[in-house]
């Protein structure tokens, strides 16, 4: 009697965690089926006006198309990039022991404790520089570079792929090496296929951070076709009269590449950041 009682428990539990997850999800495809006024009424019928909304989206001038293009090609190069460079620095600080190793590598934890508002006005000044140095205009202020070249090594990232590298099976670093390969061949053929769900699971949280980003864009892309969506949503909310049905259509389409790619990956995520904890 006792055991169906603490099942009944965690099933109501679990239905209420459930549905409170759930709500914000299903009152935001609601809304972007609404107007406005309904919206603010506190509806929670499906309505008829999400083409309307669409409409009014895609026909302001908030670029919102640009914006969204903006956004996914920071998000992929970002998340393309920080796979290769991340990883090579987590996989070096195992494989290559050096007597300055662990030194190194407790300052890259460390750089974890400094939090980003302190590093922006440095950030700023040094990319402003940039924009004068010719070769180095490229990654000057106002640029996706800007945004892209921040993320692609973070301690976060190092740290994630070395905890999943200390479970790597040496034996085939070893075996790679007696059969000539070379050190460049057993990073890119033989560690980056052992470990797709490492890499999946990173794959998930970098286009995540770097698709969601606000507060770096906002300082260094100051041109409004150069804007990516974070920005264009925070401006539709920071009219006199916002249109709250046009801004949860906004918010549906920005959500479908990150819901997409975690459904995509969602059991090599699990993997991955399992074997990083046992690592």
């Amino acid at each position: 009697m006792t055991k169906k009682v603490l099942n009944v428990v965690q099933y109501v539990f679990l239905i209420i965690a459930s549905f409170i997850s759930i709500f914000p999800i299903f009152w935001m495809i609601i809304a972007a089926t609404n107007k406005s006024v309904d919206v603010t009424r506190g509806t929670l019928l499906p309505g008829t006006y999400f083409l309307e909304n669409m409409k009014t989206l895609l026909e302001s001038d908030l670029q919102y198309l640009t914006a969204y293009k903006n956004s996914l090609i920071i998000a992929v190069v970002t998340t393309a990039l920080a796979m290769i460079v991340s990883s090579a620095a987590g996989y070096a600080f195992v494989v290559y022991r050096t007597r300055a190793r662990e030194r190194i590598f407790s300052i890259v934890l460390l750089s974890m404790m400094v939090p980003f508002a302190a590093l922006m006005v440095p950030l700023f000044r040094l990319f402003s520089k940039f924009n004068s140095m010719g070769p180095l205009k490229a990654i000057g202020l106002n640029t996706p570079m800007s945004v892209i070249i921040i993320a692609i090594a973070t301690a976060f990232l190092i740290f994630f792929f070395r905890q999943n590298t200390q479970s790597f099976p040496k034996e085939l670093i070893e075996a790679a090496r007696i059969d000539g390969l070379s050190e460049a061949g057993i990073f890119f053929r033989v560690f980056i296929p052992t470990n797709k769900s490492c890499y999946a699971a990173a794959i998930v949280v970098t286009f995540m951070t770097s698709w969601n980003n606000y507060l770096w864009p906002l300082i260094a892309l100051q041109s409004p076709e150069k804007r990516t969506l974070p920005l264009v949503m925070a401006a539709m909310g920071s009219s006199y009269t916002p249109d709250y049905g046009m801004m949860m259509a906004a918010v549906v389409l920005a959500t479908i590449p990150t819901a997409l790619i975690f459904f995509l990956m969602q059991k090599q995520f699990g993997a991955g950041m399992t074997g990083s904890v046992k690592g």
